[in-house]
């Protein structure tokens, strides 16, 4: 993966170059981490690409995992959701191909893809949109909530048709056994850990344990998600237990520089959740993310 970004990176900037822009080297690993950010940390509402472009540039941004959300609407997705299945269906991968060449010409690599279209409530022709479009992004992952066993096979089926791996995401199911009979189901799937929801989602699910779990599963995890909540809180709409990194009881520190010690590959996602504090915004909170883990990994 490193190695494809840095092509990308300097194919950026040739290109900028050429053209005469302004343009500063975007962040690169720290320590032999990959640092990436889920585009929902800088607002999971908005549905205006070139915002999130922006925002990606204006954080120091260089390698996202893609909310769907974030670039549907843009394409052209029609509002109403009765219709959301039928233009899935019908839109060319060529608009895909076009996407991935506005983030690949600023320097920002998709790594990962996250429609909201894989729910057992979703067509079958959703989810091989799902895959379709992850390949035309450019996107080595497609992102998926953990659901039924029903549902992760019919994934399973079309990710295989379509050589395409598939990051499982968990919420307050997350345990050490949650994740079981999707790596069983196919070879294509993998984990999307979510540290904070694993700290927040049990009592067994201690720092030890996620620590542990790291060690144990590194080879089937395709991407961590890097959230500060408190320990046995429920989710819930208003995230109050979210913390600003440092305050809540995720081990953001000591996951990062396991990651370090052991050379993980996987990226570590920052996802922005806490209340932004008076005076601030998303992109700042998000240079902010940044510098903690810079210092975790430069300790």
């Amino acid at each position: 993966m490193n190695s494809r970004r840095s092509f990308i990176k300097k194919s950026s900037l040739i290109t900028l170059g050429a053209l005469n822009l302004k343009f500063s080297p975007l962040l690169k690993d720290i320590n032999g981490v990959d640092i990436s950010v889920i585009t929902y940390s800088f607002n999971p509402g908005i549905e205006d690409m070139n915002v999130i472009i922006q925002n990606c540039l204006d954080s120091g941004t260089d390698n996202i995992e893609l909310m769907g959300n974030h670039i549907e609407r843009s394409m052209g997705m029609p509002r109403s959701n009765r219709s959301h299945s039928n233009w899935r269906t019908n839109i060319s991968m060529k608009e895909f191909k076009n996407v991935k060449n506005q983030f690949k010409d600023v320097g920002v690599n998709i790594f990962a893809y996250k429609p909201y279209c894989m729910s057992p409530n979703n067509t079958d022709n959703e989810i091989e949109y799902a895959m379709k479009a992850t390949k035309a992004l450019g996107a080595e992952f497609v992102t998926a909530e953990l659901t039924t066993e029903d549902n992760t096979n019919r994934i399973s089926r079309f990710a295989e048709k379509h050589n395409v791996k598939v990051g499982y995401h968990a919420h307050l199911q997350a345990s050490e056994t949650a994740w079981d009979f999707a790596l069983k189901n196919s070879k294509n799937n993998y984990i999307n850990l979510d540290i904070g929801h694993y700290i927040a989602a049990r009592k067994e699910n201690t720092k030890e344990n996620l620590l542990n779990f790291m060690l144990n599963n590194h080879s089937r995890i395709c991407s961590m998600h890097l959230k500060d909540r408190q320990a046995i809180k429920p989710l819930n709409v208003g995230a109050t237990d979210n913390q600003i990194w440092g305050k809540g009881d995720t081990p953001i520190t000591e996951v990062l520089q396991l990651m370090r010690d052991n050379s993980y590959k996987f990226t570590a996602t920052i996802e922005l959740e806490y209340r932004i504090p008076e005076g601030s915004n998303r992109v700042k909170e998000v240079k902010k993310c940044f510098d903690y883990c810079h210092k975790a990994l430069n300790s």
